[in-house]
């Protein structure tokens, strides 16, 4: 499977889209999800670079996560910006990309992304909490490069 079209079906793209939103409705806190096909840098830079292309890095509270994947690669990232990095325990981004790893080793790419993004829903809950005057401030569509 060496095309983005091909990772997810359309019908799974509108459930991750859901799990967005899901994930998003507890929290001020921004997620994305980025698929392309490939990177030769570490998926960590490739992600950082995505990172700042998205503005994920200009909300209000700096607290977007990002799920980067890169399929011909096999390669994934978590990036969580600056203000939700400083309030995880330090082994929550790994224990999220472990929910993410187990499912994408059986092949199930959709819940993988799923997992990890309600996981990280939880996380930004319980640290930014859902505000009256909150707002949606980036795209909970699936960027693909």
């Amino acid at each position: 499977m060496a095309k983005v079209e091909e990772f997810l079906s359309p019908s799974e793209e509108q459930e991750v889209i859901k799990a967005i939103k899901t994930a998003e409705k507890n929290t001020s806190g921004e997620i994305r999800v980025h698929i392309e096909k490939n990177t030769e840098k570490p998926p960590m830079e490739r992600a950082l670079e995505v990172f700042h292309s998205l503005e994920m890095d200009k909300t209000q509270l700096r607290n977007g996560v990002l799920f980067y994947i890169a399929v011909e690669s096999k390669k994934f990232a978590i990036l969580g910006d600056e203000g939700i990095d400083k309030k995880v325990s330090d082994n929550f981004w790994e224990s999220t990309k472990d929910v993410i790893q187990n499912k994408f080793k059986q092949g199930n790419f959709k819940q993988g992304i799923i997992d990890g993004v309600l996981k990280a829903g939880e996380q930004l809950k319980t640290f930014f909490p859902y505000q009256a005057d909150d707002t949606n401030e980036l795209s909970d569509e699936i960027s693909k490069g």
